[in-house]
């Protein structure tokens, strides 16, 4: 089969497509036939070093996929040959206290496909049973797979951790990347109110096309004070972060008393002011998240079918011209997804 690996770490220099064997499959493992998966951004930084994450080289790059069964169990209850279906990026122990408490988000020997072991950008993977999950039928294979990194993340984010309710009002921080625009579109389905930033106004207004209710220009606008006079002085109930140490100030002051304040991520620098005694005396909340685990992934799905919900794919690359995807996501420029076609032909869907 094909597949893109990196062979070291530095720029597209070190991915590369190249012919690898066909996965042999065992009981409880299902072989999937990849049709399409979509980058994030550990996909740049496992390019890049890949520091603290172990891992070997070769390895194939890709933490999302969706395809088509090849083989599974005879006796699998959920999954058959030719079944379209949609891939959770980690592969949980199912033996630590937090997966037999039923939160493999949480396992303590969890391994991320395309991170710790072979990922997704090949013709074929092959993963525990648990990790494959019917797709949506409205989606096609690049929109299905834009759901196991950013959408289960912003679900756990939101509903989770956050607990947003439909009446609430949250800010939602980089509009334009992945996570941020499942952010908008989940919370929104629920029917909240959402102001989100970007330091780009075209994206301010794709946003709104989206149903942003607001949007602010976080490089010619102050966002704290912007949200104040959005929110009759009040502040928002939720903050969704993803930045880290630049906004990190903004989304404090632009919390209600009691609010919560939620982070995936700390592209602009992990080590922000804590500022201690904002959190204290308005009594803000602070929550960690990272992925999801199987149990909300399938409540995300669920959700999706339900709500007609479509992730935003920006743009679609034959798996050969994967230097150019890995390049598109580089430069920010992207409004939604970069995908990959693993099976070589650009997908339409009605």
């Amino acid at each position: 089969m094909k597949a893109a690996f990196i062979t070291g770490h530095g720029g597209n220099e070190v991915v590369q497509v190249r012919e690898h064997r066909l996965p042999e499959r065992t009981p409880g493992e299902v072989r999937v036939r990849v049709q399409a998966a979509t980058l994030n951004q550990v996909d740049l930084y496992m390019r890049a070093s890949g520091a603290g994450i172990t891992h070997h080289l070769l390895q194939i790059l890709g933490l999302d996929a969706a395809g088509v069964v090849d083989a599974c169990d005879d006796a699998d209850p959920l999954l058959r040959p030719g079944q379209e279906v949609v891939i959770h990026p980690g592969v949980a122990c199912g033996r630590c206290e937090f997966c037999q408490r039923g939160d493999s988000a949480l396992c303590t020997r969890i391994q991320f496909l395309g991170e710790h072991r072979d990922g997704t950008f090949a013709q074929w993977i092959q993963v525990p049973a648990a990790q494959v999950f019917p797709k949506p039928g409205h989606l096609t294979f690049a929109e299905a797979a834009a759901l196991g990194v950013n959408h289960l993340t912003a679900w756990r984010m939101l509903f989770t951790k956050a607990r947003l309710k439909p009446w609430e009002t949250v800010l939602v921080f980089g509009i334009g990347g992945g996570v941020s625009l499942a952010a908008l579109q989940l919370a929104k389905a629920i029917g909240a109110r959402v102001l989100v930033t970007s330091r780009d106004d075209a994206k301010l207004e794709r946003a709104r096309a989206l149903g942003a209710d607001h949007g602010i220009n976080g490089k010619t606008r102050d966002v704290a004070k912007e949200v104040m006079a959005l929110t009759g002085g009040r502040g928002v109930d939720v903050v969704f972060e993803n930045t880290g140490a630049a906004t990190w100030s903004s989304a404090m002051k632009s919390l209600v008393r009691g609010g919560r304040l939620v982070t995936c991520g700390a592209t602009t620098g992990d080590q922000p002011g804590a500022d201690l005694r904002r959190l204290f005396v308005r009594q803000l909340q602070i929550f960690g998240s990272s992925l999801g685990s199987y149990g909300e992934f399938h409540d995300l799905l669920g959700f999706v079918q339900r709500t007609g919900l479509r992730p935003v794919i920006d743009s679609q690359f034959a798996l050969d011209d994967v230097h150019a995807a890995l390049d598109r996501l580089a430069s920010g420029a992207q409004f939604g997804k970069v995908a990959l076609r693993i099976d070589g032909h650009e997908e339409h869907r009605a």
